[in-house]
């Protein structure tokens, strides 16, 4: 049998458990052109809030009595597309689910994790959540050794891994988290230069003491006030990498805009969003630069790691709470038999 989750009710405030439905069904058919995979870690980020809200793109419909999906590391259990045999393990868009059929395309198509690579690195640290922030930190900021980089969201997925290859390029790292767990994480075993909590602290009296010379870059994966907050520090030929909007995705109310982007054009600065799926193609330029770094251990796979499928919707509520310390992952348990 294949045990789901099924999308019950859409989102609305907070997220828990009962916005989803438990269920057990048959394994899929296979189709030609398709393949079987066994889900082994599923990825959990924050954009997943937006497909469980009603009305987000406007005019939608939470796809209630669907199946959500992740990002995942799976095992191809049997094949009838050309570019996956059984044995393969892939990393692309799966279900929430013991087993899924796919094609390999969608918004993230699937492709073979490399050989010897751990499966927790390649559904974490080597999977999207890698590539937005390797990418981020050198294709979109342009970083160069010596600079001041100051990251929102540092303590998860991308941040904390963001700010370690920031520190190991030799720059200068502030991270802007939420709690003091990730605030400890950061500076002592990240290697940052300082934290600031925004819950308890005042950002911009904290940037204005750790960046008296102002920001080169700042790595923005949450929106919201601090925006404007790190707009207003840009020193000349500042950078601003746009990848995420998460005190956003529980939100109904449009985010207002910065009032000050006034700024860029003063200190000859530029803003520039992106996805990472637009690296995919380019996915082994990051995996040469990280796993070296991963396996002499100057790079360090955070994980917030939740075991079972049954804790897919707990690892989710986590993470848009910002419980999470480092990257939120669930590894799968074994499927039911019988």
């Amino acid at each position: 049998m294949n045990r789901r989750w099924l999308i019950a009710k859409p989102l609305d405030g907070r997220l828990s458990e009962a916005n989803f439905r438990w269920t057990e069904s048959p394994v899929p058919p296979l189709a030609d052109g398709q393949f079987l995979v066994r889900n082994r870690w599923l990825s959990v980020d924050p954009t997943q809030a937006l497909v469980l809200r009603a009305g987000d793109p406007p005019g939608s419909k939470a796809p209630i009595g669907e199946c959500p999906w992740s990002l995942a590391v799976s095992e191809v259990i049997e094949s009838r597309h050309p570019e996956f045999s059984p044995g393969n393990l892939v990393h692309g868009e799966m279900a929430w689910e013991d087993y899924t059929c796919s094609d390999g395309t969608g918004f993230n198509p699937a492709y073979r994790v490399p050989d010897g690579v751990p499966l927790n690195w390649a559904a974490g640290v080597l999977g999207l959540t890698g590539l937005v922030a390797y990418f981020g930190l050198h294709e979109v900021g342009r970083a160069k050794s010596g600079e001041t980089f100051v990251i929102s969201g540092a303590g998860g997925g991308v941040g904390s891994i963001a700010s370690q290859l920031a520190k190991i390029e030799g720059l200068r790292v502030i991270g802007i988290v939420g709690s003091p767990a990730k605030s400890d994480w950061l500076v002592r075993e990240a290697g940052a230069d300082a934290a600031i909590n925004y819950r308890t602290e005042d950002v911009a009296g904290r940037l204005n003491d750790l960046c008296p010379d102002g920001i080169d870059i700042f790595f923005d994966t949450v929106g919201g006030p601090t925006l404007p907050i790190a707009l207003g520090r840009l020193r000349n030929g500042g950078r601003v990498v746009l990848c995420g909007i998460t005190s956003q995705y529980l939100s109904d109310a449009p985010a207002p805009g910065p009032s000050n982007l006034v700024q860029l054009i003063m200190v000859h600065g530029r803003m520039e969003g992106f996805l990472g799926r637009d690296f995919i193609p380019r996915r082994t330029e990051a995996f040469e630069a990280m796993v070296p770094l991963l396996r002499s251990g100057r790079l360090k796979s955070k994980e917030d790691v939740r075991t079972g499928l049954r804790e897919a919707p707990n690892a989710l509520a986590r993470l848009l709470a910002g419980e999470n310390v480092g990257k939120q992952l669930v590894q799968m348990d074994e499927p039911h038999v019988g």
